[in-house]
């Protein structure tokens, strides 16, 4: 469904303390922009911020960068974000929001940047041949991911789409992940540190099963 047009978005974005206007500007030196050393965990497509909201709210100690690409979900993204860390009275130091496209991910970050953790939850499964290349787990994408993910950084991935999960597992397998953990019923699983998200309550409430997976940056993948 297209989101209808909000000229009152991008204003509201731009008067946000965590809203990153130009992130380009900051290619290479994301740890200063949080001014401490800690990990940087990064959600590719945050959407409406139901996962995002809830993961960097309740990890203080980590920072946190969310991207997607239309500011009428970004901000939305943003309203849940002051929700959550008002609820925990904090304030969201911790985070850093931004629409950008993430096919383009390389214009903002780079070898400098080391990111711990990626989380790539319930993407676009792209299910046309011609289209496979913009999957978020396509190998044109992680190769780019490979160049600022840590060595040993992980990727968490969660889709309710068998297409996409069973060719993504090829997909990590051929640009030299490791799969450290997969199931194709995350809910009967047990995996304990799942936040459940926007789409995955509503795939869970139609029956469909969860699949997840979290691949490992090996030796043999740094580039």
């Amino acid at each position: 469904m297209r989101l209808r047009k909000k000229p009152w978005a991008r204003p509201e974005l731009e008067a946000c303390e965590f809203f990153v206007k130009n992130p380009k500007e900051y290619k290479g030196k994301w740890q200063s922009v949080f001014g401490n050393s800690n990990e940087i965990w990064l959600e590719l497509g945050c959407g409406k911020g139901g996962f995002i909201s809830k993961l960097a709210s309740s990890n203080p100690d980590k920072n946190f960068i969310a991207i997607d690409i239309k500011d009428e979900v970004l901000v939305l993204a943003k309203r849940k974000i002051e929700d959550e860390y008002a609820r925990a009275n904090l304030n969201p130091s911790n985070i850093r929001l931004m629409a950008h496209e993430i096919m383009l991910i390389h214009q903002i970050l780079d070898h400098n940047d080391v990111i711990n953790r990626i989380f790539i939850n319930f993407c676009n499964p792209w299910p046309k041949n011609s289209h496979v290349a913009r999957r978020l787990t396509h190998p044109n994408q992680l190769n780019q991911y490979k160049v600022f993910l840590a060595p040993h950084g992980q990727i968490w991935f969660k889709t309710d789409n068998d297409i996409l999960f069973n060719a993504s597992v090829k997909y990590f397998q051929q640009c030299d992940f490791k799969i450290t953990f997969i199931t194709e019923d995350l809910h009967a699983s047990n995996f304990e540190q799942n936040i459940v998200t926007e789409h995955e309550q509503m795939f869970t409430e139609q029956g469909l099963k969860i699949k997840f997976l979290i691949a490992e940056k090996t030796v043999s993948a740094v580039t």
